[in-house]
């Protein structure tokens, strides 16, 4: 499928904005994009297991294919947001961020906090959801990041500054 660009508001009172096909886009994330008149591209893939498993399906180069892990630090979640071939090195995220205790967080502690998400296909946006995010820094070295849009068959492909410009994300390297 070839991606498209949409910027628009939906007038649909659910949280999510349901477009041709029946995929979900956050409608909390679709109404930031638009209201900050951002410029994004909206990819269909079909679902797959993993963050590197939709890079090929979308399309997209798997050092622009960002994965957000959501992560217990201490006694609050966390977004993780790193390149979807890499692996959080804990210790190093630790001595970053100071925290005493730091572990990948289950679905049932994190599922809450995104009702307008598909379980686990969060956008890499916590400033929406009252979160701090950590953005491995190889990353920031490419012009363009995807991530998951709400849903397990879309995703959102949008400049990395334009991204961290809404997001104010922390930038350094904690992967192995």
């Amino acid at each position: 499928m070839k991606p498209f660009i949409r910027n628009f508001s939906s007038h649909l009172p659910a949280n999510l904005t349901i477009k041709k096909g029946g995929y979900m886009l956050s409608k909390k994330l679709e109404d930031y994009l638009n209201n900050q008149n951002v410029q994004y591209a909206v990819i269909d893939h079909m679902a797959t297991a993993t963050a590197q498993r939709t890079a090929a399906a979308a399309h997209i180069p798997g050092n622009e294919m960002a994965k957000t892990v959501m992560l217990k630090v201490d006694d609050r979640m966390m977004m993780a947001v790193l390149p979807c071939h890499c692996r959080i090195d804990i210790g190093r995220l630790k001595e970053i961020t100071g925290a005493s205790n730091i572990s990948l967080a289950s679905e049932g502690e994190f599922r809450t906090y995104f009702p307008d998400c598909e379980t686990g296909a969060m956008p890499p946006f916590g400033n929406l959801y009252g979160m701090d995010v950590f953005v491995d820094e190889q990353l920031s070295n490419d012009q363009k990041i995807a991530f998951n849009s709400g849903s397990h068959k879309e995703l959102i492909q949008m400049p990395f500054k334009s991204f961290e410009n809404l997001v104010h994300p922390h930038i350094t390297r904690f992967t192995a």
